[in-house]
This record gives C-alpha cells, sequence and structure tokens, in this order.
C-alpha cells in the first residue's frame, strides 16, 4: 500500500536542519495527565453507561 524509499520528496535543502520537536512544560504535562485520565474513566463508564440506557428504553417500551 506504501512505498518506502530511501529518498524523501521534495529534497530536503542541504544545509537545514530538523527543527527538534518543543517539550513540554510541567503545567502542559499535567493537563496531557489529566485529559488521559478522564478519557480512560470514560472508556470504563461508557459501556456500563450506554447499557443502563438501553436497558432503561428497553423496560420502557415494555
Amino acid at each position: 500500500m506504501f512505498l518506502d524509499v530511501k529518498d524523501s520528496w521534495p529534497p530536503a535543502p542541504p544545509n537545514q536542519q530538523p527543527e527538534p520537536a518543543p517539550r513540554l512544560t510541567p503545567r502542559r504535562q499535567r493537563i496531557v495527565m489529566v485529559i488521559l485520565a478522564i478519557n480512560l474513566l470514560m472508556l470504563l463508564i461508557g459501556p456500563l453507561a450506554g447499557s443502563s440506557v438501553i436497558e432503561g428504553l428497553v423496560q420502557a417500551f415494555r
């Protein structure tokens, strides 16, 4: 599906160095960790909440 070649296109200028990735500050690290924690919590709670909503709809229309 993908062709991996050694030469990149378009070719980079000969004297240009790639820029290093910016480092996260401690504040931004905490923000990323909070977002990850919220996503993991939703990953655990989501199926439980979804099943209770479905169960409630089934009981309501019964």
